[in-house]
């Protein structure tokens, strides 16, 4: 069996030198940085999207829980607290010039205004208008 002989290696071309090794390191050392950065801000930003996420049902829940039927409105506030959200309902005519005419018992507007903070300071204000019994 006949093997060719290895050529020689010249010591001064073998391997990488000491700059080349520098430079790979150092893209690399950017590489890893660049991705790091991307990661830390898509962890913040999933990490406001949850908060968000979690302000939103709570004020569903103040919405069903807090704002009071249609015919126990009266004009005022109401506060409370549920799973660590403090809410606090407004209740306030809307306009001027609702009053049920001649005694009779009619639908008058007013503006709900519902306010939720959660425990992280996160809040989030909601406007509607329901409508109330008038004057009886």
């Amino acid at each position: 069996m006949f093997r060719a002989p290895m050529p020689a290696i010249d010591d001064g071309e073998a391997g990488f030198t000491l700059i080349e090794v520098l430079v790979a390191l150092a893209v690399v050392g950017f590489s890893l940085a660049a991705i790091g950065a991307v990661v830390s801000t898509n962890v913040r930003g999933v990490r406001a999207l949850e908060q968000h996420v979690a302000l939103i049902e709570a004020a569903q829940a103040a919405v069903v829980t807090a704002i009071p039927d249609r015919d126990q409105l009266v004009p005022g506030a109401i506060e409370g607290t549920t799973g660590g959200e403090h809410w606090r309902v407004q209740i306030a005519p809307l306009g001027a010039g609702w009053d049920a005419v001649a005694g009779k018992a009619g639908w008058v507007p007013e503006l709900v205004t519902l306010r939720v903070r959660t425990a992280s300071g996160a809040m989030v204000d909601l406007r509607t208008v329901r409508l109330g019994r008038g004057q009886r």
